[in-house]
């Protein structure tokens, strides 16, 4: 009944009224910056590759780096695993074009970050609850967006992330769909707990360190399977833009459609829009706002045109059709296994493990700021040791339930951020543009853009870019 309830709300969320408002303002801004993703690449270089002097601020490379780690993860391999699947190879296009469009939204949600962020002890911080009630001036809508950010994370993103980890484990002879997942989740919980209650340092500092370096030999791996079967290219691409232009059989059944999927499985690994990498981009210590804005789109296109696009092709090569069974880390698995050699899958363990626990606790440090907004401060202890033991318990019953409640949960919600962050970067849209021209113009006369609010007429009240 429930499962039944969250499918019938998802297929309406996305597929009416999310595919119109997330491709429409993509498509609006990337037409009012006059095509800042392609027009301002070589520039973003410049910006993400700029030192700081200081070096206890957060360079617009760390905010990447922090931003990027929070999309990377399981959205990468088991999204787009599951796109393909359910969805078909047409799936992958959609996913582009999203991302494309997707990075114009990107651009504008992270400059605002910037330029409303607060001045904190330890550095700035924001995001759109912040621009929410400091430009709009409702601390109502701020809050609900807030709730929702916090719903999102902690309970739909988290839950769903312990069902993608223990789901790579289906391969192994010891796995029982009965108790397995239970174990592992419960393993997983006492781990993330152990972690955020203050133990575990350690592990977190080496996570940190490992997961880059297995993203790497991922994308190392998934192009040595592609170029393998390099053979296979023309016919893939075929399959994908033939899929993808069939109308025929996407309006036959649009909920399963690969448009649908390839939205929904985009817009959960590149959160372009929805409101959750401006919370990063507002940490960044820059010279102007439309750095970040750029850096952060960037981020999206490492997202998807670069690691989702390394696992599409890496199972689409291998030969292994993709089933509604082998939706998730199966068909990665069985893609690699068909290709380098039996138990090449147990590499997708591995990495998932490392991508899952530190994308669990960045989840959950996301939800930490979120509940000092709403609280107005770091809430009490009693509380935190509450919500903590909640945190670890909704991670554990993640595990154990259905991939199709999971996935349509996460849509929900992730959706309901959207619907609240959408609107709010169009109406302060003009903010974010004005910004833009003064950058321009500034990098035009050969100097390093500095932003002062008075540059564009700003009149409400900032922690920062004062004379």
């Amino acid at each position: 009944m429930v499962e039944a309830l969250v499918s019938e709300i998802s297929n309406f969320m996305y597929g009416k009224l999310l595919i119109i408002m997330l491709l429409g303002v993509g498509l609006y801004y990337t037409l009012r910056t006059r095509f800042i993703q392609v027009r301002l690449f070589g520039e973003t270089l410049k910006v993400i590759m700029e030192k700081k002097d200081d070096k206890h601020s957060v360079s617009s490379f760390q905010a990447l780096m922090v931003s990027t780690a929070s999309r990377v993860g399981t959205g990468n391999i088991i999204g787009v695993s599951t796109a393909l699947c359910l969805g078909g190879f047409g799936s992958m296009f959609w996913m582009w074009v999203a991302a494309f469009l997707g990075g114009g939204s990107a651009f504008v949600e992270s400059t605002l970050a910037q330029v409303y962020k607060k001045r904190g002890e330890h550095g700035s911080y924001g995001g759109p609850a912040y621009y929410i009630e400091n430009a709009l001036k409702n601390r109502f809508v701020a809050i609900i967006f807030a709730l929702a950010l916090i719903m999102t994370y902690g309970v739909g993103f988290n839950m769903l992330c312990a069902y993608n980890l223990q789901s790579t484990f289906s391969s192994f002879s010891f796995y029982d769909p009965g108790s397995t997942p239970w174990l592992i989740g419960g393993l997983l919980a006492v781990l993330v707990g152990w972690c955020i209650f203050g133990g575990g340092r350690r592990i977190i500092k080496a996570t940190s360190t490992l997961v880059p370096i297995m993203g790497l030999l991922y994308v190392i791996v998934a192009l040595i399977v592609t170029l393998m079967n390099i053979g296979m290219l023309p016919d893939i691409f075929s399959t994908i833009f033939t899929q993808a232009f069939d109308f025929e059989s996407i309006f036959g059944g649009f909920a399963g459609s690969c448009v649908m999927y390839g939205i929904k499985r985009g817009l959960y690994s590149n959160e372009a829009g929805v409101g959750s990498a401006p919370n990063a981009a507002a940490a960044a210590d820059v010279s102007h706002p439309v750095k970040q804005g750029l850096v952060q789109m960037f981020s999206v296109f490492i997202d998807t045109m670069l690691l989702c696009t390394a696992t599409a092709f890496m199972c689409m090569s291998s030969g292994v059709e993709p089933t509604k069974e082998l939706a998730g880390a199966p068909y990665v698995q069985a893609a690699l296994d068909a290709t380098i050699g039996t138990g090449a899958g147990a590499f997708l363990t591995v990495s998932m493990l490392l991508f899952a626990f530190t994308t669990l606790l960045g989840n959950l440090y996301y939800v930490d700021n979120c509940l000092a907004y709403v609280n107005g401060s770091v809430p009490g202890k009693l509380f935190m040791t509450v919500y903590r033991i909640l945190a670890c318990a909704v991670i554990f019953v993640g595990a154990g339930l259905s991939m199709g409640l999971l996935w349509d949960l996460a849509d929900v919600l992730m959706g309901c951020m959207t619907i609240i962050n959408l609107p709010v970067i169009v109406i302060l849209g003009g903010t974010a543009m004005g910004c833009l021209r003064d950058y321009e113009s500034q990098r035009d006369s050969g100097e390093n853009p500095v932003f002062y609010a008075e540059s564009i007429n700003l009149k409400t009240p900032l922690d920062y870019w004062q004379k």
